[in-house]
Order: C-alpha cells, then sequence, then structure tokens
C-alpha cells in the first residue's frame, strides 16, 4: 500500500495526464463522453434492478440500488475514462503539487464537464429509442428519481453533493493506495453503495436522469436541470477538491525533493533514462 505522501504524488502524476490529454481536445472530449456513457448505464442498471423493489415499496430498494450502481464507476476506473467527479479532487491536487497551474485545473475540470454532458445526453437519446424505460417498474423508478431531484431545495442538493462526492473520490483515492485490482474494486463497491444508498447526488449521474427527462418530453424543465447542476456540482467540486483533495494533502504533508521531479518526468523520457542506465552498466 502507498504511503499517504506517495498517494498524493501519484494523483499529481495523473493531472499532469489530463492536462497533456486535453491538448488533443477531441481524444478528451471522447474519453470524458464514454464516462458519461458508463454512469448512465449505472443509472439505468439501479433503475432495473431496483425498480421492483421501489414498486413494492420494499426496504431493500436502496441496497439494491447500491450495489448494482457500484458498476458505473467499476467500469469508469478500469476502463479507463474521464469523469469530472474524480477530477474535481485529482486536478485540485495537481496544482497544490505545483505539477500542473491552478488556471488549467479549472479550463480541463470545465472540459471534463461538458464533456460528460453530451456523453451523458447522448446515453439517454439512446435508452429513450430502446424503449427499456418507458414502461414498467424500471420506467416508474426512474421518473420518481427525476421527481425527487427536482423536489430537493438548493440548499439539500448542494449537501448531497458534498457527500456524494466525498465518498466518490475517497473511493479514488483508497485505490490508487492498493496495489490489488480486486482490492480496488472492493472500496470502489463499498464507497458507492454508501453514496447511493444514503441519497446523495452525484452530477453526472443526474445528467443522465435530466438527459432522459428533458429529451423524451418529461415534468422538468431547463430550468429545473440547470438549478440541479450549478448545485450538486459545486456541492461535488467541495466534497472532491477541500474535503477529499486538501485535507489529505495536509495530513501527507509537503511533497518529497525528489518527488516533484518524479511526478513531473514525462513516462517516455523515464523509460528511456532507465534503458540508457541499463546498457551503461
Amino acid at each position: 500500500m502507498l504511503t499517504l505522501p506517495e498517494t498524493v504524488d501519484v494523483h499529481a502524476k495523473a493531472a499532469v495526464a489530463k492536462v497533456k490529454l486535453s491538448r488533443t481536445p477531441l481524444r478528451l472530449l471522447v474519453s470524458a463522453m464514454l464516462a458519461g456513457m458508463w454512469i448512465g448505464v449505472g443509472d439505468v442498471l439501479m433503475w432495473s434492478a431496483a425498480g421492483p423493489f421501489h414498486v413494492a415499496g420494499d426496504p431493500m430498494e436502496k441496497l439494491v440500488a447500491g450495489s448494482v450502481f457500484a458498476a458505473a464507476l467499476t467500469i469508469v476506473v478500469f476502463a479507463g475514462s474521464e469523469l469530472a467527479t474524480s477530477a474535481m479532487m485529482i486536478l485540485p491536487l495537481g496544482a497544490i503539487r505545483r505539477t500542473i497551474s491552478w488556471f488549467q485545473a479549472a479550463g480541463v475540470l470545465l472540459a471534463i464537464f461538458f464533456s460528460n454532458m453530451i456523453g451523458a445526453f447522448a446515453f439517454a437519446w439512446v435508452m429513450i429509442q430502446t424503449g427499456v424505460l418507458g414502461h414498467g417498474a424500471a420506467g416508474e423508478f426512474a421518473a420518481d428519481t427525476l421527481a425527487g431531484k427536482i423536489s430537493h431545495t438548493p440548499a439539500e442538493l448542494f449537501w448531497r453533493g458534498v457527500m456524494c462526492n466525498v465518498l466518490v473520490c475517497v473511493a479514488i483515492w483508497a485505490a490508487a493506495r492498493l496495489k490489488n485490482e480486486v482490492a480496488k474494486a472492493v472500496i470502489i463497491f463499498w464507497a458507492v453503495l454508501a453514496f447511493i444508498a444514503s441519497g446523495f447526488e452525484h452530477v453526472v449521474a443526474n445528467m443522465t436522469t435530466f438527459g432522459i427527462g428533458l429529451i423524451s418530453g418529461g415534468d422538468v424543465t431547463w430550468a429545473d436541470f440547470g438549478t440541479n447542476m450549478v448545485c450538486v456540482g459545486l456541492g461535488n467540486l467541495v466534497g472532491g477538491a477541500v474535503v477529499i483533495g486538501l485535507a489529505y494533502a495536509f495530513v501527507a504533508g509537503k511533497a518529497r525533493p525528489d518527488a516533484d521531479d518524479a511526478v513531473a518526468q514525462d513516462p517516455v523520457e523515464e523509460a528511456q533514462a532507465v534503458l540508457e542506465d541499463a546498457t551503461a552498466r
């Protein structure tokens, strides 16, 4: 298991990789669209699997919903794609370690956020064409989920967003410390189960929920969508950047003198240096 300072360095290096990816905007767009789609898959899986429990008023609904939605973040992490909520922790850590600037962190985060949204809306359109949510328990659960999100006050949305990304980002933080893939999957599962079962708000998951409602002509407005994106998005940012990112950076302490150089070094250059050293010997 990595130490806390080593884990900060890992995320600082990941921030550099995100900035490099942003220099090819189309690649960043596609990567983030995929993440928006994978989170949308989690939404549909949750509505389909837990829908019958929801309709029946079974208290097992939340446990089932949280358990299956964990597939979404697991796919994002293991398949590899750019997700705004995890970037809300990673990019600030890069800025704190000075591997990237705060301006770069903000720009890349916004690019990922809106690319997630494009992917989520594209996925929502496809789901409408499939008809899987047009009737039955899954469709009723999806409609009730959207109605519930509209009913929350801005303050409720913000604080639910904070708590959601505390759990999402602690999963990403902890997974980076672990070297075993099974252990990574386990920590992701428990964190996602906690935030879904508790009723917290994930801004990217909400993109698909609202996208389906808006495209299908449901009882929702663009103003409702905007309010949710702003309130939940800001809450997610505080939860990821401040509660997890800044807190663990403070606990980890200052970067080691050799860590910054290691983080900033290009992977290709590093491999070449190792090869040259081996040849010299």
